[in-house]
């Protein structure tokens, strides 16, 4: 795995933060942490780098317990909100972090690093007269000087527009092509339904589901069935097989949190002698799924 933690705990003076925290995210992965402002995401990220120490369990990074040079070496971070010197260019900017880094002869990594964000025939212009999306994109360079393993993007997409959303879209899909493992902090539901191969929903400093993106959104899949000659029994078995379970004039509408009692319920229809119609099945959207855990009253 190239991030686990166990049980991990960040609390201040009691309050707010995260609470018991149980990852794993395997190498390749985008993986996808998301809830509503507040609930502890970006506080996970900044423990996770080191910037915050936790305040009880375990974690690591590529097998290195977060906190120490090691479990750093290998990984890049875009904080949320950054804010670079603008008095640089580009280029000066991505030098001087690449001698922080102590990288030699950082040339041609910078040349391919702006080409990667698309940054290649402006990188002397100065920082301060960039858009958000080019500022965004050269964060994202910054967080790849030192060749990472593991990036952590915090609300990397938050303050774009549309065609600076698709910019740091295709850029997570590079990332991933080339094997790098990305960690993305996001309240963006489509953003996250694009790109990512797992996810976790926290909410109130807990994680309420975790698990790959497709798993979570069949297991509450949404059917509707056109059914005559029934008997009450048999709308009472599909009713204890479902929820959110609504009939009216031959017509039953309701959810399933695992897709393989679709043809169960299909079969006792035909078994008790009833005639189906019809059936139709749409599985949930990501954004259905998170307002389902979260609640709409907590979603800013």
């Amino acid at each position: 795995m190239v991030l686990e933690t166990q049980n991990l705990t960040k609390q201040f003076n009691g309050k707010g933060g995260f609470k018991e925290v149980t990852l794993s995210v395997e190498k390749g992965q985008v993986f996808g942490f998301l809830g509503p402002n507040g609930a502890g995401k970006s506080t996970f990220v900044k423990t996770m780098v080191g910037l915050l120490h936790p305040t009880s369990g375990f974690a690591w990074i590529l097998g290195k317990p977060i906190g120490t040079v090691e479990s750093r070496e290998k990984v890049g971070f875009l904080p949320e909100n950054f804010r670079y010197h603008d008095w640089m260019t580009g280029k000066e900017l991505l030098t001087f972090h690449a001698e922080l880094y102590k990288i030699k002869n950082p040339g041609k990594k910078i040349d391919e690093l702006l080409e990667l964000v698309k940054l290649k025939g402006h990188e002397n212009k100065l920082i301060k007269n960039y858009s958000k999306g080019m500022q965004q994109r050269i964060g994202i360079a910054i967080a790849l000087l030192n060749d990472p393993e593991i990036v952590f993007l915090d609300e990397p997409t938050s303050a774009l527009d549309p065609v600076g959303r698709i910019d740091v879209r295709e850029i997570i899909k590079q990332l991933k092509s080339q094997g790098k493992t990305v960690f993305l902090n996001s309240h963006l539901l489509s953003e996250v339904e694009m790109v990512c191969d797992e996810v976790a929903i926290i909410n109130h400093g807990r994680v309420i589901a975790q698990g790959k993106l497709d798993d979570l959104l069949k297991e509450h899949t949404h059917v509707e069935m056109v059914i005559t000659d029934y008997t009450p029994e048999l709308i009472e078995k599909i009713s204890r097989l479902s929820k959110e379970f609504q009939f009216k004039e031959n017509k039953l509408s309701f959810k399933v949190e695992d897709r393989e009692k679709i043809p169960i319920i299909a079969k006792m229809v035909i078994e008790a002698g009833a005639k189906l119609y019809q059936l139709n099945t749409q599985t949930s959207s990501l954004e259905d799924l998170f307002i389902n855990l979260i609640g709409k009253d907590e979603i800013s």
